[in-house]
């Protein structure tokens, strides 16, 4: 493992947090709620979408990846006749500010600092066949300091995610069979199914598909041959996600750890745990 490779995998888990409240936190997405979108998961997908402009089902299905496409198709196109892209932008963003500015009270010099650090990392990003990063590149860097913060996180999650989900596929595994998986190792079912829409009879089927490779068991345990799979995926993920810590330009990466860390423990208390992203608790130590 390279050193750019380990300080992917460690700064994942400091660096999602952040940008995870968006998804947790209440008062992050209630403006989609008074802008209309009644529910949490019409302004999900507005919100994390919009990047992308006014999408049907089929592009977010295949970014997002483990989202039953009924699921999608549930909520786009027909968010963008209530929330117009623009608009769901704003308001992510301003939940977003909103979340933080309670999260992170008392510690909004540190957030100014990590967010500088954090910017002159996302700004070098290299987004070649990322399309949910480099749809977010575009978008203008903000001034508040939390809205940078936030914004910067927001790259190098996608970044990553985008790394992951070409992992994902190299190892021949569909939305719903990685799901199975995980909750055959280490997550819940009810903490990934009721929360990706995949109905009973197509997890059983992704189960009778992983148990012919013999990466699950007939009672929807993962097998040895299964777990290595997984972490030859997070293995994978980091090696992809690597590269803007290669050159991180002004940003010290084994500085970020330290401050990271509590702002990362103070966001991680608007999380639950276990949760849908497979995001661990942070140390607290």
């Amino acid at each position: 493992m390279s050193e750019a490779e380990r300080i992917a995998g460690t700064l994942w888990p400091l660096i999602e947090p952040l940008h995870a409240v968006s998804y947790f936190a209440p008062d992050a997405h209630a403006g989609f709620d008074a802008a209309g979108l009644r529910g949490f998961w019409p302004g999900y997908f507005a919100g994390r979408a919009a990047p992308l402009g006014a999408v049907g089902p089929e592009p977010i299905t295949a970014a997002f990846f483990t989202f039953a496409p009924t699921m999608v198709a549930r909520a786009l196109p027909a968010v963008w006749q209530t929330v117009p892209p623009r608009r769901a932008l704003e308001l992510r963003q301003a939940g977003a500010v909103t979340a933080l500015r309670r999260l992170l009270a008392g510690q909004e010099a540190a957030a100014e600092r990590a967010a500088g650090q954090l910017v002159e990392v996302a700004a070098r990003l290299d987004c070649a066949g990322r399309v949910l990063a480099a749809a977010n590149t575009a978008l203008p860097l903000p001034d508040d300091p939390l809205a940078r913060l936030w914004h910067a996180a927001t790259l190098l999650r996608e970044h990553r995610g985008d790394g992951h989900v070409a992992a994902l596929v190299a190892a021949g595994l569909d939305g719903c069979e990685v799901l199975v998986l995980r909750a055959g190792a280490d997550l819940p079912r009810s903490e990934l199914q009721p929360y990706r829409g995949w109905t009973d009879e197509e997890w059983a089927a992704a189960a009778e598909r992983l148990s012919r490779r013999g990466l699950l068991t007939a009672a929807g345990a993962t097998t040895e041959r299964g777990r290595q799979a997984l972490r030859e995926i997070e293995q994978a993920t980091n090696r992809a996600a690597q590269r803007p810590w290669q050159d991180p330009g002004g940003a010290d990466p084994e500085r970020l750890i330290p401050m990271l860390t509590p702002l990362a423990r103070a966001c991680a208390t608007a999380l639950r745990f276990p949760n849908p992203i497979g995001l661990p608790a942070p140390a607290q130590t």
